[in-house]
């Protein structure tokens, strides 16, 4: 059987015909913003606060866009100022026709402060095609759903979905969420009603700034979880949360992890190493304990990229020789001719990488 491509307007064939692809979409999109031959589009038709520096924006997407699986995430480029910014943001799906995209703004980061600060009802954003391995699992076990900070957009898109769609009636949730304040907590009134209308769904918050004060993940907290060892259990957050859940919950059955941030192991490193890179025919030297992505950028190699936090593969390389170090979880590699993710990754040897 054939799959079915989505058959294109009458009103975009007569345009891509006449002007071709790039003056097509200028003119069509002075008609509709959200009307492109093939660009995936959104327009903000709603702002409102969820929580202490987080916002929420209604978007309404054009037909390239493509849903993705509850805890997926969607490259999404901004102009700001004339340049062009991509990130990665977990999207929750309303319907056929508008999606969720929560942010926490991020002291530093351009596009998070954008979108909580200047974002405006009308705006237009890009999209990128979902990509992630965190979905809801084919089976009937326990999950268990650990988040910190802004780690919790993928987690209300998986509840949501489990829960409204009545997938694996009998299947138990147990969210447990980190947070700094009362006042950081996301989506907090959806959950405790979920948490009241659901058996099945068990909610835990933990304030790590407030008084009483709770403690930050460690082994005590192993002791809410029922039936770890048959338990799927999904973690995403910054990447000194996520690397102390795969040490601590290293029994689960089954674990997935995603780190929304690079915090970067302690190293006490220092020097130069030289990176052969083949396909530009350049031999450079770069610092250890840096990532091999910052580094190139810092000499005006601009490699392709995406989301800078491991996750997307868009950086990906083949390494054909040289020792590295992940520095999320701290993981050494020495073999030849390996998939290197060099946002993620530094040099501890001379390397050879195909770029």
């Amino acid at each position: 059987m054939h799959a079915l491509k989505k058959q294109k307007s009458p009103i975009n064939s007569i345009f891509e015909v006449v002007l071709g692809t790039h003056a097509s979409n200028f003119w069509l999109q002075k008609i509709n913003p959200l009307w492109s031959i093939q660009q995936a589009l959104g327009k903000i038709v709603q702002k409102e606060q969820t929580a202490v520096d987080m916002v929420s924006l209604t978007i309404q997407v054009n037909r390239n866009f493509k849903h993705g699986q509850a805890g997926q995430h969607h490259p999404i480029t901004i102009e700001i100022n004339g340049r062009r910014y991509e990130r990665t943001y977990s999207l929750t799906q309303l319907d056929t026709q508008h999606v969720v995209l929560t942010v926490k703004k991020v002291e530093k980061g351009i596009v998070s402060q954008w979108l909580n600060e200047q974002a405006q009802v009308g705006d237009i954003l890009e999209f990128g095609q979902p990509y992630g391995e965190m979905q809801l699992p084919n089976t009937t076990q326990p999950l268990v759903l650990l988040a910190a900070g802004s780690g919790i957009t993928p987690m209300y898109s998986l509840v949501k979905d489990l829960l409204q769609n009545k997938k694996n009636k009998e299947q138990t949730v147990h969210l447990m969420y980190w947070v700094k304040k009362h006042a950081d907590v996301a989506f907090k009134q959806q959950f405790e009603q979920w948490a009241l209308q659901y058996p099945n769904f068990k909610l835990d918050v933990f304030y790590t700034q407030d008084t009483p004060k709770d403690a930050r993940l460690n082994v005590e907290y192993l002791h809410l979880v029922k039936d770890l060892t048959q338990s799927t259990v999904y973690v995403c957050g910054p990447s000194g949360f996520v690397s102390t859940a795969e040490s601590l919950f290293q029994s689960a059955h089954d674990f997935k992890s995603e780190a929304f941030s690079l915090t970067p192991i302690i190293s006490d490193e220092t020097g130069f190493v030289n990176v052969t890179l083949t396909q530009s025919n350049k031999v450079l030297a770069i610092p250890k304990g840096q990532s091999i992505l910052v580094s190139l950028e810092q000499q005006n190699i601009k490699p392709q990229h995406g989301c800078r936090m491991g996750i997307c593969n868009k950086c990906a390389c083949n390494k054909a020789q040289g020792a590295t170090k992940n520095m999320v979880n701290g993981q050494e590699n020495s073999e030849p001719n390996n998939l290197l993710r060099i946002c993620v990754n530094t040099a501890q040897t001379d390397l050879v990488i195909d770029i």
